[in-house]
């Protein structure tokens, strides 16, 4: 039998991955572990957590391995079905909140959309901050949308769930806000054979020739689905700010909005709707 402290020396990964992967074999706490590394593990335990590392050394991402990623303070399940959730999608939720606040004085109750929910975690991160919006979650895949669902009863999350390819099931639908997080990587583009990214759905990442046609889709119908003085935020490429703006300004949005990444990098843009019916 090996100890935990060997174990992990001997893991030849990242430590920070190598405790969070032991962790989930001993179903023991970061704290625990730290002050248990002499203890001996089990023939069991040391051969599931060999086999994590063999595939965490493979490339398979970590989320897929445990079963989970945090996102925005919470434990959200997660399956090779859907996209895994990441920081910056977090920006998101500030913005939203942010913008929803401001008006909260005219709109009590605001209805929210999330489009292509994936794991839910957009969605009913929002249903949670802002207890009392309306927020319903689109998605196209019938197996992402089973895990969404499943983790909106785990965290208690009050939305509606909808199986539609973007807005098509939603033809009377109006909202306050549209927030989506949709596919944006170019379908040719080489990151899509690397890293994380080969274990991921390629219909959650790739769009397009240039990555755009799912963003250009969300734009142009965006409109006739928000009330007015109404907001879309949209996440986008590390290179598309630019492109994404002159689609909203093309669509008619105005008080166009940018937000940076931790990196510094131009990742969220919102727009307002305009009055009018």
């Amino acid at each position: 039998m090996s100890r935990i402290d060997q174990a992990l020396a001997r893991s030849r990964i990242a430590p920070a991955e190598a405790r969070l992967l032991l962790r989930h074999v001993l179903g023991r706490s970061h704290a625990w572990l730290a002050a248990h590394g002499e203890e001996a593990m089990s023939e069991e335990q040391s051969g599931r957590f060999a086999e994590l590392v063999s595939r965490r050394a493979q490339g398979e991402p970590i989320a897929h391995l445990v079963g989970w990623r945090e996102f925005y303070g919470r434990s959200f399940a997660v399956t090779p079905e859907v996209l895994i959730p990441r920081p910056e999608t977090e920006l998101l939720v500030d913005l939203a909140i942010a913008r929803l606040a401001g008006s909260r004085g005219n709109v009590a109750a605001p209805a929210i959309l999330d489009l292509g929910t994936g794991s839910g975690c957009l969605g009913i991160t929002l249903a949670l901050e802002i207890p009392a919006a309306r927020v319903t979650a689109a998605e196209v895949s019938p197996a992402a949308l089973e895990l969404a669902r499943s983790n909106a009863r785990a965290l208690a999350a009050p939305l509606r769930l909808v199986e539609s390819d973007w807005f098509s099931a939603l033809a009377d639908g109006r909202f306050e806000l549209v927030v989506a997080n949709p596919p944006y990587i170019a379908e040719n583009d080489p990151h899509l054979l690397q890293g994380d990214l080969r274990f991921e759905p390629q219909l959650a990442l790739a769009s397009g020739a240039d990555g755009l046609a799912a963003i250009r889709r969300i734009v142009a119908q965006a409109p006739q689905h928000l009330e007015a003085g109404g907001w879309l935020m949209v996440e986008h490429g590390y290179d598309q700010a630019e492109a994404v703006a002159a689609l909203m300004r093309a669509a008619g949005f105005a008080a166009i909005e940018q937000r940076r990444d931790l990196a510094g990098i131009l990742r969220i843009c919102a727009a307002q709707r305009g009055g009018g019916a």
